[in-house]
Order: structure tokens, then sequence, then C-alpha cells
């Protein structure tokens, strides 16, 4: 009978250990070969090349002394280090964002809902979506504080101005000591891989020149106020510490972008300018126009120079998760030659269209909300700017899930279906019915220190 007992205990014992091996096999804590693993983006590879080899060649030693120092770790928390940076770089690769709001904006729900983001404020630049997406602005430099909003030489800009950080050389990330509201003399020509950061304060550009991108790459404008933009010009203009040049008549457009690359224009109000709110000409292309508030103005937007330059053929431009609001007319956007995604806006106001273009755009409209006027003739989304039928009836434009509210019509043309609109898709459409919630903070966000935006 005690042999019996002894041997139930035994074969208790045993199962409980297996069934400990088990479970700790299949939660990743422990390998089949005995070594330890952190299974988290990549980190198993990590420790598997580092730790872990040590761990594994100590398991398959005698156990002597001489093998257990041999293969010890040496530094146990610059190994740790590692695996923590391995964990961080990963998440951030894979855009999973660590605070998620819920809201279904896939840029705001990566960041937003932060209370430490003015700490973390280049965690932005992982955040972006469509085909500005790689736009990173001066996340691999310093941070410049911007401290006086005057602008009396735009020749010679005084340290510490927002023209004097715009035109380095180096990437920086461009942030604002308080409120203010900065009059330029001048358009304010920006160099390569900076990003302008308004917030946490109210900043506005306002009732003189405004942002001019051209020729240069990775710039990222959040967060600002631009309105009453002005035609400046028939000046000279610094561009970088070693060059300043003559610079013609500016048409007053808020945010112009002009033959540059890898650009994404983010959560801004923009309004009542001379000419556009956002114009991307000559050749630019890889854009991203996102969580934009528009108000009070005639020509919203104009992607692309002119019918005649077919260099425009290579632009691909999202738009998505933007407000077009009251007092709006036209151009939201009007394309030529190149290939958009207007994906997920809430359109509650135009005058005459929303969506017009001319030269064969491509455009893949998705899961937008239309709200068409009260004036029984302006109830279409489209316009075909002066090209007949037999012309534009070939061109690919599709409406696909969209809301189109109080008598609005989309009028398609081309192949609903054809391959051409992979060039002109660049995230996934979400449901139409969830555009309130997600343009709900379109526009400038109040975001305040120490509390989530």
């Amino acid at each position: 009978m005690a042999v019996s007992e002894s041997k139930k205990w035994i074969l208790a014992c045993v199962s409980v250990l297996l069934l400990f091996c088990f479970v700790a096999v299949m939660s990743g804590r422990v390998s089949l070969d005995g070594t330890s693993l952190i299974r988290n983006g990549g980190t198993e590879e990590l420790l598997k090349s580092s730790s872990n080899s040590s761990m594994a060649a100590r398991v398959n030693e005698n156990d002597d002394d001489e093998g257990l120092n041999k293969h010890a770790v040496e530094n146990p928390e610059e190994i740790a280090s590692m695996v923590d940076m391995s964990i961080r770089n990963s998440t951030e690769r894979r855009k999973l964002g660590y605070f998620s709001c819920g809201t279904g904006n896939p840029i705001d729900d990566c960041w937003r809902c932060d209370p430490n983001w003015q700490k973390n404020r280049k965690r932005l630049a992982d955040c972006g979506i469509g085909f500005g997406r790689n736009a990173i602005g001066g996340r691999d430099g310093r941070f410049y504080v911007v401290t006086d909003p005057k602008d009396d030489d735009p020749v010679n800009p005084r340290p510490g101005t927002l023209r004097h950080a715009v035109i380095q050389d180096e990437p920086l990330w461009i942030v604002f000591k308080r409120d203010m509201v900065i009059q330029l003399k001048q358009e304010l020509l920006m160099n390569s891989f900076k990003t302008i950061d308004g917030r946490g304060v109210n900043v506005h550009i306002a009732n003189g020149a405004c942002i001019t991108i051209q020729f240069v790459t990775n710039i990222i404008v959040h967060g600002l106020h631009i309105h009453d933009c002005k035609p400046t010009g028939n000046a000279m203009v610094r561009s970088s510490p070693s060059h300043f040049g003559w610079r013609t008549m500016a048409d007053g457009d808020a945010v112009s972008i002009f033959g540059s690359s890898h650009i994404w224009v983010d959560h801004n109000s923009l309004s009542n300018c001379a000419d556009g709110l956002v114009d991307a000409v000559m050749g630019s292309t890889a854009i991203t126009i996102s969580n934009n508030h528009f108000t009070h103005h005639n020509e919203v937007m104009l992607l692309g120079h002119s019918d005649s330059y077919t260099r425009d053929k290579q632009m691909q431009v999202t738009i998505a998760y933007n407000h077009f609001g009251e007092g709006l007319i036209q151009r939201m956007p009007r394309c030529r030659h190149g290939y958009f995604h207007v994906v997920n806006n809430d359109y509650t106001h135009w005058e005459m269209y929303a969506i017009g273009g001319s030269a064969e755009p491509t455009i893949n409209s998705q899961g937008n909300r239309y709200a068409a006027p009260t004036n029984p003739f302006a109830k279409e989304v489209t316009k075909r700017v002066e090209t007949a039928q037999t012309q534009w009836r070939g061109w690919n434009w599709r409406s696909e899930g969209d809301l189109l509210l109080n008598g609005a019509f989309f009028t398609p043309s081309g192949a609903g279906a054809s391959a051409v609109y992979a060039r002109a898709s660049s995230l996934g459409a979400k449901s139409s019915a969830m555009v309130g919630t997600i343009t709900a903070g379109a526009g400038v966000l109040g975001c305040r220190r120490g509390h989530t935006c």
C-alpha cells in the first residue's frame, strides 16, 4: 500500500512538472532547448543572438566553473537596454500606437492619448499615413524653440525666429515657447528635414506671407492657424544659411508645395487666403494632407500645375480625415494628371462643387461624407473642368462607400475596378458612418501640457 501511494506521489510530481514545462513553452518564456525568450517584435532574435546564445552554450557544457564563466553575460544591463530598444523600435516601425484612443483615426490613435505627448513630441513622425507617410520632418534632429514672433529681416533673420529656424541646413523639430502671431514680411522658405510643431500653444501665421515648400523634402507642418495670407515678393529672401535670392510675386497661398516630396500637412486650421489654402505643383509628390479644418475660402486646394505640365503625372496625394467646412466654394481638391486618394473626409459645405479636375487625373474617393448645399444647381460633388464628356468619360474617377446626403451625387467615369486605382490607393478606408468621429478633431488641437490632446 505504501509503495502504491509512493508511486502515485511520484506520478503526480511528474505530471505537474510536465504541465509546467508545457505552459512555459506555450507562453514563450522557455524554449524547447531551455533558453529564455521574450516574444515581442523581434526581441526573441535579439536574445538568441546575445545572452541566449551564451545560455544555450552553458546548458551544453558540463556545468563546470570554466564553462559558466566563459559564456556568462558580461553586462546584463546592456542586454536589458538592447531588449528594450528592440521592443520600442519594432513597435514604432509597425506603428501600433501605445495609447489607442479608439477613434478609428489611425494618426490620432497613434499619439494623442499620451498625457506626456510634450515629452514625446517626435512620436508624431512615426504616425503618418498615406502617400506622405515617410515624411519624417526633423525627427532625427534637435529641438529648436521659437521665442520671437518678429520677421524684421527676411535676408538676415534673427536667431529665435521661425524664419531663422526653418532655413537651417540640419534637421530640426521646431516648437514655440508661447502663444504668438507671426506676420511674415515675405514667404517662409523652408529647408529640408523640418517639423513645425504648434502643439501646446496658439500659433497664428497670418496677415502677411505664408509657407513655401520649394525644391525640398521631408517636411511636417502641424498644429498651426494659417489665415489671411497675402501676395508678397519682389524682394530678397533667404532659403538657407548660405543662400538668399530674389523672389518674384507669390500668390498668397497658405501652404505652397513646389517641386517637393515627402510632405505631411496635418491638424492645421486654414482659411481666407489670397489664393489657395494648400497647393502642390511642379512635380511634387508623396504628400499627405490630413486632419485639417478648411473654412471661408474660394479655391481651397490645387494639385497639379497646368494641363500641359506632364511632370505632374507622377504626383500622388492622400487627402484624409479633413473637415471641409463653412464658407468654402470649390476645389476640395482640383486635380491634374496624377493620382489622388480622397478618403474619409467630411464635406459639410461647398457652393460650386467639391472635387474637380482636368488633364485625366485618377481620383479614388472612398468613405467620404458629402452633404450637398441647398442650392439645387450645386448638388454634384464632381466637376470636369473645361473638358468635353467625350474626353472625360474615360478618366478613372470612382466613388466607393461614400455617403451622399441632401441630394449629393458623384459622377463616376472610366473603369470602376481598374488596376490603375492601385496607384491612387494609399490606406484602407473606414466606413463613411465613422467619418464624424474620425474628423471630430480636425484642425488645431487644444493640447495642454500634462493632459491628452
